[in-house]
């Protein structure tokens, strides 16, 4: 996993959630850990952002093909 992450231009909480999470739901943990910069929503190029460490669950309710499991054939 990242520990920081350099901004290019035009990216937002969603997309750097996106890029480094696999998921634009943990926006939330990013801005908590980069609290500085909570008020910008389109980012300049440049700015170093701290990524925290997530446990990323997979649920066993979703279909393989959300899960990254490959079936057996």
């Amino acid at each position: 996993m990242f520990n920081t992450y350099t901004t290019i231009s035009g990216d937002t909480w969603d997309i750097i959630a996106y890029k480094v999470y696999d998921d634009e739901m943990y926006m939330d943990v990013l801005i908590k850990a980069n609290l500085e910069y909570k008020d910008i929503y389109i980012f300049p190029a440049g700015v170093t952002l701290v990524i925290p460490e997530i446990d990323l669950e997979v649920s066993d309710t979703l279909p393989p093909w959300k899960q990254g499991v490959i079936a057996d054939e």
